[in-house]
């Protein structure tokens, strides 16, 4: 008779035909992050550029909360991308380096994304969101590790970078086929048409909206641009159009794009109930030439994409909810992308897992702009593949003394291995090493320092916390080739 109350209860308390239900369920919000491929701190005018035209993200601030000390975990495309899907370092989830492809999977490689990961859109999916990724993925291409695989309902686009173009691969002889634009697991343009992605994907992802506008959704939107050519692409209304070249042309065209997201999430009267993040997956390569911003910039930070300098981890961020986050505000606590995945699974009421570590943090306090709100991090680290460099703890950032590898932002042939220690609240440019004048902070973060060591390893030292990546047995270029059956007319 137990069950037959309950039901009895549970019928007179929800029932809308009796009329004296309880209060509907509040409904769940929708989420969408843009990141872009390689953008700088420096390329957008809410972040001081004054070569880049940006009304749209000029708006977006206006109307949103900007951040200026959100970061990436990685100088460089699989790790950063690695982070903001799981919630971890790429060195938890082995995404940092391999044997085969090094830093960077590529084309017709064995790894990936290992399945047993949670990713953030197979969170949500417990509370029955609508998932897609529209752009970039970069996380495996062999099909195990594809985003269908992997939590999202529906993919288009590229599974790696879009200078990944058909050649043999000097390193190994392997043979990369034309860049494949994938729906789903299908090839369906190869070679893809690049100055058309900014695009297509703009118009697609605005195509899936509005088809799941009744319904809580997650759309992951990682755009090709800039990207890693040194001539970025861009459709026929923006190419030769800035006055920064391909560079601006495609920084523009991408301004366009989020323009029109939020432009259709009003009009479709759901903007209140849905959260947007529009930032990069790490800062600008830029050239050696300061005054040369034809490959992005990173000012006023210091250093390029694919290192370990503020230039590369730092990214521009900016965050959209009407009247959810405050318009008009600035965050100046550090944040990073891996805070993304804890912060939605709160919001939207998932649970996390419990059978192992994440590395991220519920930072909805600072997104909405709550009184007080403070960073979450004690520490924070930067890795180049499995070389711990530099950490940092507050405003303060420590490079460690170590033997670095080429391109390492501060150590070269004139300046050698030291400890430097920079307060890159006050010293945005890192100009100052005040490591002789404070040695209780380097004390600080040498122990902390060790503490990383030991959960997520560094060079030959594996840490404890550490998981593997994923790897194929069974790898072949023909599942990256389009047969002529499943081929779409280019541009469409």
């Amino acid at each position: 008779m137990r069950w037959l109350v309950g039901w009895i209860v549970t019928l007179l308390t929800t029932s809308p035909l009796l009329g004296i239900g309880t209060a509907a369920e509040p409904t769940k919000p929708n989420f969408i992050i843009v990141y872009c491929d390689n953008l700088g701190y420096g390329d957008i005018e809410p972040f001081g550029s004054t070569l880049h035209r940006t009304p749209n993200l000029n708006r977006m601030a206006r109307e949103g909360r900007t951040f200026t000390h959100f970061c990436v975990t990685a100088g460089v495309c699989t790790p950063s991308r690695a982070s903001i899907v799981t919630g971890c370092y790429a060195q938890r989830v082995g995404m940092h380096l391999n044997d085969r492809d090094g830093a960077v999977l590529r084309p017709v490689s064995p790894y990936g994304l290992h399945p047993d990961e949670f990713t953030i859109a197979e969170i949500l999916k417990q509370q029955n969101y609508a998932t897609a990724l529209v752009g970039k993925w970069h996380l495996g291409d062999q099909p195990e590790f594809l985003p269908t695989r992997q939590g999202f309902d529906w993919f288009f686009g590229v599974p790696y970078s879009d200078d990944m173009t058909e050649r043999v691969w000097e390193r190994d002889g392997s043979y990369w086929p034309p860049l494949p634009l994938m729906e789903n697991e299908t090839v369906i343009e190869a070679p893809c048409n690049r100055d058309g992605l900014t695009k297509r994907y703009t118009e697609r992802a605005m195509q899936w909206i509005a088809e799941h506008k009744e319904e809580p959704f997650f759309l992951y939107f990682p755009q090709a641009m800039p990207g890693s050519t040194k001539t970025p692409f861009s459709s026929d209304a923006f190419r030769g159009k800035s006055q920064n070249g391909p560079w601006g042309d495609a920084v523009e065209e991408l301004d366009w794009s989020i323009g029109q997201i939020l432009n259709q999430l009003v009009e479709l009267g759901i903007a209140e109930n849905t959260f947007v993040i529009w930032t990069s997956d790490n800062g600008a390569p830029i050239n050696r030439d300061p005054d040369d911003l034809s490959r992005g910039s990173n000012l006023p930070l210091h250093g390029r994409g694919y290192t370990t300098s503020e230039g590369a981890f730092r990214v521009p961020t900016i965050v959209w909810q009407p009247g959810k986050v405050p318009a008009g505000t600035q965050c100046d606590e550090l944040t990073t992308t891996m805070d993304l995945l804890p912060t939605f699974a709160n919001l939207a009421g998932c649970e996390l897992p419990s059978d192992r570590k994440l590395d991220g943090h519920d930072i909805a306090p600072l997104l909405f702009g709550e009184p007080n709100a403070k960073t979450p991090y004690e520490a924070f680290y930067y890795y180049h593949q499995d070389q711990l460099q530099a950490i940092r703890s507050g405003p303060w950032k420590m490079f460690l003394p170590v033997d670095a590898s080429p391109g390492h932002p501060h150590f070269n042939a004139s300046q050698k291995p030291t400890t430097l220690l920079f307060n890159v609240v006050d010293d945005i440019a890192c100009q100052h090493n005040i490591a002789e004048t404070r040695p209780e902070i380097v004390a600080q973060l040498t122990a902390l320092a060790e503490q990383a060591r030991q959960d997520l390893g560094d060079k030959d030292r594996p840490g404890r916390g550490q998981r593997p990546a994923g790897k194929s047995t069974d790898v072949s270029p023909r599942r990256l080739e389009m047969l002529p059956s499943e081929s779409v007319q280019p541009g469409s």
